[in-house]
C-alpha cells in the first residue's frame, strides 16, 4: 500500500494517474495547500520543500522499512522502476522518455505555471509577465506538437513521459492556448484524456479550479520566505 499525500494540482495529479494506470493499492491522503496543510511538521518530514505531491511506499522493493519519496518526477520513475510499467526496457526508449520526462519537470510544468500564477492569482495584472509566460507556454506547446508528429507518444508507447506532461494541458484555457493550433498535440491530448485510468483520476478535479481564492490562502501560497515557518 502507499500512502500519497495529495491536492488536485497537474502535479499532485501525475501520480494519481500513474497509480489509475498501474493498478497500484494506494491510500490518498490530502494535505490543503490553501490552508497550508504543506507546512505542518510530519508532512516536512517526508517532503522538505512543503510541496505536494509526496508517496510513502510501506513495501519498498528491498524489503526494508518504508521509503518516502519528494518531487513529481522522482516519485514518477520510483514507481516505474518499482513495477517495470510505464517505462521502456530499451535502452534508447527509456533515454527518450526521460528526457521528455526532465523536460517537463523543468520546463513546460514551471513555465506553465507561472502562466497561471500571472493570468489568475496575481493581485496585480502585470502586463509584461502574462505576456512572456504565455509566449513561453506557447513554445513549449509547440515543442511537444513536433515530438508528437508521427507517433502516438513521447516515447512511441506510453510512458511516464506522457503522464507527467498530460496533466499541465489540461489547463491549456486558462493558459491561453488553443489546442486547434497544435494538430498532433490535441490527438495526443483527446487520446489520453479517453482513457479510463485518466478519467478516474481526474474525478471531482474540476471543482478544485473552480472556486475563487481568499486572500488568505493567497498569503499562504505565494507568500512565503524561508523564515515564515522557523521553529
Amino acid at each position: 500500500m502507499l500512502d500519497v499525500y495529495y491536492w488536485g494540482t497537474p502535479n499532485g495529479l501525475k501520480i494519481k494517474l500513474y497509480l489509475e494506470e498501474a493498478g497500484l493499492p494506494y491510500r490518498i491522503i490530502p494535505v490543503d495547500i490553501g490552508k497550508g496543510e504543506q507546512f505542518q511538521p510530519a508532512f516536512l518530514k517526508i517532503a522538505p520543500n512543503n510541496r505536494i505531491p509526496a508517496i510513502v511506499d510501506n513495501e519498498p522493493a528491498d524489503g526494508g522499512g518504508p521509503l518516502s519519496l519528494f518531487e513529481s518526477g522522482a516519485i514518477l520513475l520510483y514507481l516505474a522502476e518499482k513495477t517495470g510499467r510505464f517505462i521502456p526496457r530499451d535502452l534508447r526508449g527509456r533515454a527518450l522518455t526521460l528526457q521528455w520526462l526532465f523536460w517537463q519537470v523543468g520546463g513546460l510544468g514551471p513555465m506553465a505555471g507561472q502562466n497561471g500564477h500571472f493570468n489568475q492569482y496575481a493581485p496585480q495584472r502585470i502586463p509584461y509577465a502574462i505576456e512572456r509566460y504565455t509566449k513561453e507556454t506557447n513554445r513549449l506547446y509547440g515543442v511537444l506538437d513536433r515530438a508528437l508528429a508521427g507517433r502516438d507518444y513521447l516515447a512511441g508507447e506510453y510512458t511516464i513521459a506522457d503522464m507527467a506532461s498530460y496533466p499541465w494541458i489540461v489547463p491549456h484555457e486558462r493558459h491561453g492556448q488553443n489546442l486547434d493550433e497544435f494538430p498532433n498535440l490535441k490527438r495526443w491530448f483527446l487520446a489520453i484524456r479517453e482513457r479510463p485510468a485518466c478519467q478516474r483520476a481526474y474525478v471531482g478535479v474540476e471543482q478544485s479550479y473552480s472556486r475563487t481564492m481568499s486572500e488568505e490562502e493567497r498569503k499562504i501560497l505565494f507568500g512565503q520566505t524561508a523564515g515564515s515557518h522557523r521553529s
